[in-house]
């Protein structure tokens, strides 16, 4: 079977629309699509948070998307939930969310929209912190402004990410470049296939002890 990788922004949109209606936990009719050279922007009103950041990931499933802009906005049945509500509710989920460090990380709520501040020492924290409080009634956005500060140094971080990436099947190292400086800043650069692979190369990159935060330049190819 031959696979057509270079497809038309109007064939993209199509294969968009097909997997946004693939997708259970997303009203596709809700969602519109615009292709420009690969880069999507979605649009519409979805009923919730979770089913917006669902949309996105459909979308970065299809194969020749480069890039997704997320402009759909969040119209809940929840509404009614005021500020109050929704950040004693997100207090309580960050209380008992098991993988993220007890007082370490508070939430600030504005029209429905969650704030997080803090500070973890690991990015699987801040990831488990997002999303003990994604699912909550009434949430139309979070913004994850927790900060991650190890407790190790940031030496010999580029090997030890290094090492990560030739062990990992998903990925082709020879197109991968990986610098880190003193502070734990590391930045990802080269080519890879598709968004599965990019979302695995920082993820790993996240992974070695004394990394504080990943610039992810990687340029997704067809």
């Amino acid at each position: 079977m031959t696979t057509h990788l270079n497809r038309t922004d109007e064939q993209l949109k199509s294969a968009i629309d097909d997997e946004l209606g693939w997708t259970p936990n997303v009203t596709a009719t809700h969602v519109g699509v615009g292709v420009n050279h690969g880069a999507v922007t979605l649009s519409g009103e979805v009923a919730s948070y979770p089913e917006r950041h669902l949309a996105v990931k459909a979308a970065q499933r299809v194969r020749g998307v480069t890039a997704v802009a997320d402009e759909m906005t969040v119209q809940t049945v929840w509404a009614n939930n005021n500020d109050a509500d929704i950040a004693r509710e997100a207090g309580e989920s960050l209380d008992r969310a098991v993988d993220v460090p007890d007082g370490s990380v508070k939430a600030e709520v504005t029209d429905h929209v969650v704030t997080l501040h803090g500070q973890v020492a690991w990015q699987y924290e801040r990831e488990a912190a997002h999303r003990s409080v994604r699912y909550l009634h009434g949430v139309t956005n979070v913004h994850n402004l927790v900060s991650v500060k190890p407790p190790v140094s940031a030496v010999g971080v580029k090997s030890s990410i290094d090492a990560a990436l030739l062990r990992n099947a998903l990925l082709e190292t020879k197109k991968l470049k990986v610098t880190a400086d003193g502070a734990g800043e590391v930045t990802l650069e080269g080519n890879v296939h598709s968004w599965t692979e990019r979302t695995q190369a920082e993820h790993l990159a996240w992974s070695a002890p004394g990394v504080t935060g990943v610039v992810n330049h990687l340029h997704i190819e067809y």
